[in-house]
């Protein structure tokens, strides 16, 4: 699929920006936008580089091959030190890859498949958007924006008229620092059958969601027990959006097979390599938050880590700073291995790892985009069979 992102923006960006960070110097236009379809397995010169922005009036064309295995991408701004503001302003929205071997399983289609894009936002008192600032004119940045007001699909506590059936829902969490943790009445069966990476190998019976900036999940929710009712989709902050049950019964020629799809796991011992990667933030008087690197590498740096094409790689990534964070990789398929607690400060001071707790693996539905707290290593397994990869601190297979 070719696509070409026109840029047909106002040459004024309307909220503020840091000339401060890296990529917002003055000497760019302050208006620039390039596109990233997050999750993608997409041919490096469209993929949306930070730094291959383009300001209105000009346009890239890109490609995308659409060859992976049917899941909810989503594509968003992606240019250098403004992508939070654009994002903030709207530039986002859901990709859909089908397959065949999804077909066959008969999920809720058509209009009973719905997309749910949640984000957060401040509003001025007229309804416009607003931007929250530091006390300091010449650094407006703020490491984190929790905005007041929830949103779904663009608007504020919306409601859907629902049939007593099952529904599938595809879920994206858009905003820039929120983590969601939804749920609904007892009693209402919800199943996720999905993540970034495409379908489960079988669904998951849950009775909270939870979501971090960034991460989607495919579920189905099977309303045909609630007819005539109204049940409330809420987070531990508020309360999201309303299904309005009809009261008629309705006949649902969907399934929710037992089996999803195989999903086999890669094995530990096939990595040729094991890289540890650190998440690190910078702070000011050990206070405010100057920015996140990875393994302590400003943005131009020279590359680091070159793995190679076909092979199989275990990245362990430790969180040394103190938020819940996730990360997914660009144009790479992983399998979480495990995570495990470490004294963060303990490393920091002696370089030496000391752990807290034995590891665990990951919960069921959660072998895609995941998060670790701080004082976490993740290790994944990683298939380079793709371009380029980014990681952190579980362990992870890459093959």
């Amino acid at each position: 699929m070719l696509v070409e992102w026109t840029n047909d923006l106002p040459s004024k960006h309307f909220l503020p920006i840091d000339y401060s960070l890296c990529g917002a110097e003055r000497s760019n236009p302050e208006v620039r936008s390039v596109v990233h379809l997050h999750g993608g397995k997409t041919p490096p010169e469209s993929d949306g580089f930070p730094e291959d922005w383009y300001v209105p009036g000009q346009s890239r064309t890109y490609y995308y091959p659409n060859q992976q295995d049917a899941t909810l991408l989503w594509y968003h701004d992606h240019a250098m030190g403004i992508n939070r503001l654009n994002i903030y302003a709207g530039l986002l929205g859901l990709h859909v890859i089908r397959d065949e071997a999804e077909r066959q399983l008969h999920l809720p289609e058509g209009k009973y498949e719905v997309p749910l894009v949640l984000f957060d936002r401040h509003l001025q008192p007229n309804g416009q958007l607003s931007y929250p600032v530091s006390t300091d004119p010449e650094h407006p940045w703020i490491s984190e924006v929790l905005g007041e007001v929830p949103l779904v699909n663009g608007k504020i506590f919306p409601y859907l008229d629902v049939e007593p059936r099952r529904y599938r829902f595809r879920v994206l969490n858009g905003s820039n620092g929120r983590y969601y943790r939804m749920s609904l009445p007892q009693g209402v069966e919800i199943h996720q059958i999905g993540t970034d990476q495409g379908l489960l190998s079988a669904p998951v019976a849950i009775t909270q969601v939870q979501l971090a900036p960034g991460e989607r999940a495919d579920l189905v929710i099977d309303f045909a027990p609630h007819r005539g009712t109204r049940l409330v989709l809420s987070d531990d902050a508020f309360m999201l959006m309303e299904f309005r049950v009809s009261a008629s019964p309705v006949s649902d020629p969907s399934a929710l097979p037992a089996t999803l799809r195989s999903v086999p796991r890669l094995a530990e011992s096939s990595a040729v390599q094991t890289r540890w990667l650190t998440l690190d933030e910078q702070t000011q008087r050990t206070v405010k938050s100057m920015g996140m690197l990875l393994n302590k590498t400003p943005w131009h740096m020279p590359i680091t880590e070159k793995p190679v094409l076909g092979t199989t790689e275990l990245w362990e990534l430790a969180n040394m700073t103190e938020d819940v964070h996730p990360i997914h990789l660009h144009m790479v398929r992983f399998q979480i291995l495990d995570r495990r607690p470490f004294d963060a400060f303990h490393y920091s001071t002696t370089g030496i790892l000391h752990y807290t707790s034995s590891a665990t693996p990951p919960r069921p539905g959660r072998e895609g985009l995941e998060r670790y707290g701080s004082g976490q290593r993740l290790d994944r397994n990683a298939d380079h069979r793709s371009v380029r990869g980014l990681s952190r601190s579980l362990r992870l297979a890459l093959p």
